[in-house]
């Protein structure tokens, strides 16, 4: 929404005609009816007037952030570039452009990342005049700031993005470590940005260590997907699907070097669904012997740098217990009931 038409929706809601409005504000009511056709702007120093007549804040007055559509904006970014493009690469004009359109919608912060990002984008892929490389980052990187200080996190993270990549291309890399602190301690991308810092640094332990605590972590990630996925084939009765992902849970697990409980288990779940007593059975008996080498995945060369520890025979017992007690349940393995090989098991 233009400043004009946020006057007249304000106006109107304070019961003010044009000509009274012009009145309390030392202009004439063609001026007033000039803003709100947007044929012309108010005067600078007319705003902070206007906002008080209004009943608004500035902000509200200057505020299109919330009336950009996602569409509107792909359309100011479209035609940014088509300014780049359309007469070979006038950079210089898409930045001018860039700018006034910035300057129209001062607190749009989508608007203005995704200027930036594009931009910056095309200054990277093309090679442009070295002297004016700084005054674009300058610019660019003012952008990024105003991002930085928006009260969404997805804007945030993402201008934090554009600053760190900026300043590790530069080899500043204290400065790219800076940025880091705007990504959530959740977030993967973060510790992806720090491991790669490390490396860059010469921190080689440091580096090797976060790399493979990424990679664990994407095995236990991955792993779970699986299995829920597999879990609605079941569903579906959906058997070859089923037997599919089984089989990808087994190699993923050899893949990261899990260990052969972490192979077999998924296996368990077809041989109940198809209540094969024999292949559930032999699962059943590999899977309680593996808890003793759990921690096999300890001993790979994957996660050399990582630091586990040792499961305690406690937990190792509190394991195999509740291994068995899963095992009881005759409504998942009542098929096993007479079956003395499984009675001999669970006892």
């Amino acid at each position: 929404m233009q400043i004009g038409q946020i006057i007249r929706e304000y106006r109107k809601k304070n019961e003010l005609t044009q000509e009274e409005m012009a009145n309390r504000l030392g202009v004439t009511a063609p001026a007033v009816n000039k803003w709100e056709n947007g044929n012309s702007m108010p005067d600078i120093t007319l705003l902070a007037p206007i906002a008080r007549l209004l009943g608004i804040s500035l902000d509200t007055l200057l505020s299109f952030h919330e009336e950009l559509t996602k569409e509107e904006i792909t359309t100011i970014i479209c035609k940014t570039e088509a300014v780049l493009t359309e007469h070979g690469f006038d950079f210089e004009a898409a930045v001018t452009y860039a700018k006034e359109q910035i300057a129209q919608y001062p607190n749009c912060e989508e608007l203005i990342l995704g200027i930036a990002l594009t931009l910056e984008g095309w200054r990277i892929m093309k090679m442009i005049d070295e002297a004016a490389v700084e005054e674009y980052d300058s610019v660019f990187n003012g952008w990024y700031m105003r991002a930085l200080a928006s009260d969404r996190e997805e804007i945030r993270t993402r201008a934090a993005e554009a600053l760190y990549g900026f300043y590790f291309r530069k080899e500043q890399y204290t400065k790219a470590e800076e940025y880091l602190t705007y990504f959530s301690e959740q977030n993967p991308e973060r510790k992806m940005r720090q491991a790669n810092l490390y490396n860059a640094t010469n921190r080689k332990a440091e580096a090797y260590r976060t790399y493979e605590e990424l990679l664990f972590s994407q095995y236990q990630m991955t792993n779970i997907l699986f299995h829920h996925i597999m879990m609605l084939a079941m569903q579906d009765n959906d058997k070859k699907k089923v037997h599919a992902l089984a089989e990808k849970q087994s190699e993923l697990a050899r893949t990261f070097e899990m260990g052969e409980y972490y192979e077999i288990s998924g296996q368990l779940e077809i041989a109940v669904m198809e209540k094969d007593a024999d292949a559930a059975l032999e699962i059943m008996e590999k899977m309680i012997s593996g808890i003793e080498r759990i921690d096999d995945f300890s001993r790979s060369f994957l996660y050399e740098h990582m630091t586990f520890r040792k499961p305690r025979e406690v937990f190792q017992a509190e394991m195999k217990n509740n291994l068995l007690r899963s095992f009881r349940d005759e409504e998942t393995y009542g098929f096993l009931i007479n079956d003395k090989r499984w009675q001999e098991l669970v006892k």
